[in-house]
């Protein structure tokens, strides 16, 4: 069903008399539950549950939903912990119809105390805390990985794109590899890093991560910053498009936008348009992105092409420069020489200056100790 409103009702986010129309399509059809497309305050979703009698459940809900029924490793299962718990607080209203779990009467007694509905709160913040700290060392522990194929020059590729455009089936085709690929929403959570040999360059690197999807929740946004970082240290984007679907053009759209908040838009980007055993032959015809390839990560088709674009791409990462690192920074330089190639370093009067073959996401990482005027430091 749905409604348009000119405004939203604060008590059930949609009017009176759809609620009842909707009360009465349960009732009809004996439906266990009710999904809202779009975002419920706790209190709405509270009404609209005890009005329909059926349990509801609005789109963030759903999606977290679908994703701890696909998480099974230990950091995706903490992702999604995360990101349900992020998702629980603002929604905890009226919990215990208001109980005390702490309270007393009269002169120099505790007092009212803390409610139940504050317990479960803090409690939950607590949580919070410690998953956020058991990601952090996950993401120390694939930043030391990151840090050693940077210092071995091995360029790295992520690939990126909406949800179910077969993004893990490319990567099985290019690696050889078994990894998880389903025809399903969020097949893959936890990102997946194959080696893959391309003959004018030698071996590279490129890591599966998880699809977007339009309006994602903010608290995945969130909760799955240790997996995002994967594609945000990668050195080229590999935007995977579904060339049959009908909202293709949507999904581009959404994706370009999701690359634009995480601030990827400088990182060179391939537009890898899969599907085309799928798809009608018009529709390539309708592709404006460039550098773009058309492939079936199924058959095979397109695939020679795709590797000549990354062999192109990963021959033109590398950047000589020269940095400079005052005395009270000159400890950096141990931290840059594990990430890239430094070819010699210089004594200046109040500093050191290094030169280093660095790719673009390390340009990035270490602008401010870019040399733009070397007289000003000797």
């Amino acid at each position: 069903m749905a409604q348009v409103l000119p405004a939203f009702n604060p008590a059930f986010l949609i009017g009176t008399g759809k609620v009842q129309e909707i009360k009465q399509l349960v009732e009809e059809t004996k439906a266990h539950a009710v999904i809202v497309d779009h975002q419920l305050s706790g209190v709405q979703g509270r009404n609209l549950q005890q009005e329909l009698g059926a349990r509801v459940l609005d789109r963030n809900q759903l999606i977290i939903d679908i994703f701890a029924q696909r998480a099974h490793t230990y950091e995706g299962k903490l992702q999604v912990e995360l990101a349900q718990m992020l998702d629980q607080l603002p929604r905890m209203v009226g919990a215990w119809l208001g109980s005390l779990s702490r309270q007393g009467g009269g002169i120099g007694t505790r007092g009212p105390g803390e409610t139940a509905l504050e317990s479960d709160r803090r409690r939950i913040r607590e949580r919070v805390r410690q998953i956020r700290k058991q990601l952090e060392g996950v993401r120390q522990s694939r930043s030391q990985h990151r840090a050693l194929r940077r210092k071995q020059k091995i360029p790295s590729f992520a690939l990126i794109g909406y949800t179910n455009t077969g993004k893990s089936s490319l990567l099985n085709r290019l690696s050889q590899s078994n990894v998880l690929a389903k025809d399903q929403p969020f097949a893959t959570l936890d990102p997946t890093t194959r080696k893959v040999f391309l003959p004018e360059v030698g071996n590279v690197v490129v890591t599966d991560t998880v699809g977007f999807i339009r309006r994602l929740p903010a608290h995945l946004v969130e909760a799955f910053k240790a997996t995002l970082e994967e594609s945000a240290e990668a050195d080229v984007l590999l935007h995977v498009v579904d060339l049959s679907s009908p909202q293709m053009e949507q999904q581009i759209k959404v994706v370009n936008e999701m690359i634009e908040m995480f601030g990827w838009e400088k990182k060179p980007v391939i537009h890898v348009f899969n599907k085309v055993d799928k798809a009608d032959l018009s529709k390539q015809f309708q592709v404006k992105a460039f550098p773009r390839v058309f492939i079936s990560a199924k058959t095979g088709e397109g695939l020679d092409k795709l590797r000549k674009l990354m062999s192109g791409a990963a021959q033109s990462l590398n950047t000589e420069v020269e940095l400079f690192f005052p005395r009270e920074h000159e400890h950096r330089i141990y931290e840059l020489g594990r990430e890239s190639q430094i070819s010699r370093t210089e004594p200046a009067s109040s500093g050191t200056i290094c030169y280093a073959s660095m790719t673009p996401a390390q340009l990035s990482r270490w602008r401010d100790f870019i040399v733009q005027d070397r007289k000003k430091y000797l």
